[in-house]
């Protein structure tokens, strides 16, 4: 066992597991690192100084409540509690650990309920409660205004590039998962918002190299993370006092079921979401189903 085990050792060392004994692929790779760099970020946050040998059960259950306050999914979660199980048993394979501190670490239980949806007037409210007497304000209105306008998942927001935006023309360019490009279309407001995030606030910053081409940057001028979004959402959530649990995500289950109530085809938002199979899409369908049945409910004479 190594005295004075490190974070950066441990997690060099997983990834070459990975790669060679377990022949993951790279987006996989990239996923189980991502999720230990999400643990590493926390203890980091809480400023809990201990590496990977040192960290106990607790430590493990107070990150979840941690994923969990930010407003993260039952299924993320445990693709998370996946990741590091998988991190603790590498590192008692190789004995550098004792014990592995995931062994009794629980996931959260999976089911397929139905996504909270904010309305249109939650959503103005929310835009509205952005303060824009400073510089990330700005910022952060034009972030709301194209997760809602587009639908973006929160990796691809951070992702979204300067040279992806095709605003003449109302389109921007979206890397998905799996790498797979597709067009989204994008509105007014949002590209409205863009400008004046691109003319008032970003053209002033200081850019660190490698980062010139991300959209949305924080104070230093480099990429924003996801953790970041998550804080965003959740201290305008909590200044207009809604009482729903919302993230990032829930704009894009707002931007599908508000497309769908209004009518537009079901392939359509397909496309627009990125989702592989129209099923996964079909979750969007439930405010019409709602409808439907308090209209058969009401007006049937069998009912």
């Amino acid at each position: 066992m190594i005295i004075n085990l490190t974070w950066k050792f441990s997690i060099k060392g997983f990834k070459t597991y990975l790669q060679l004994e377990r022949s993951l692929s790279l987006n996989s790779v990239e996923a189980y690192i991502h999720d230990i760099d999400k643990f590493v970020a926390f203890l980091d946050y809480k400023k809990i100084d201990l590496g990977p040998d040192k960290i106990k059960l607790q430590h493990l259950k107070d990150f979840l409540q941690w994923v969990n306050e930010l407003g993260m999914t039952a299924s993320t979660q445990a693709r998370v509690i996946s990741g590091i199980r998988a991190f603790y048993k590498y590192l008692l394979m190789e004995n550098l650990i004792d014990k592995d501190p995931a062994t009794l670490l629980e996931a959260p239980r999976l089911s397929r309920k139905l996504p909270d949806v904010l309305n249109i007037e939650e959503i103005d409210k929310l835009i509205a409660a952005i303060d824009l007497s400073n510089p990330q304000g700005e910022r952060n209105k034009a972030i709301l205004e194209t997760l809602y306008s587009c639908g973006l998942r929160v990796s691809e927001l951070v992702n979204l590039r300067v040279s992806c935006l095709y605003l003449e023309v109302g389109f921007i360019k979206v890397i998905g998962k799996g790498d797979k490009e597709r067009l989204v279309p994008i509105g007014d407001s949002a590209i409205k918002q863009i400008k004046i995030y691109k003319e008032n606030v970003r053209s002033h910053q200081n850019i660190k190299p490698g980062h010139e081409d991300n959209l949305f940057l924080n104070h230093k001028g480099a990429k924003l993370t996801r953790v970041m979004i998550f804080y965003i959402i959740k201290d305008l959530a909590k200044k207009i006092q809604l009482k729903k649990k919302i993230s990032p995500h829930t704009f894009r289950h707002s931007f599908a079921s508000h497309l769908i109530d209004g009518g537009a085809d079901l392939r359509a938002v397909q496309e627009m979401l990125g989702h592989e199979s129209i099923t996964t899409t079909e979750i969007y369908t439930h405010l019409d189903r709602e409808y439907l049945r308090s209209a058969i409910i009401q007006f049937h004479p069998r009912s």
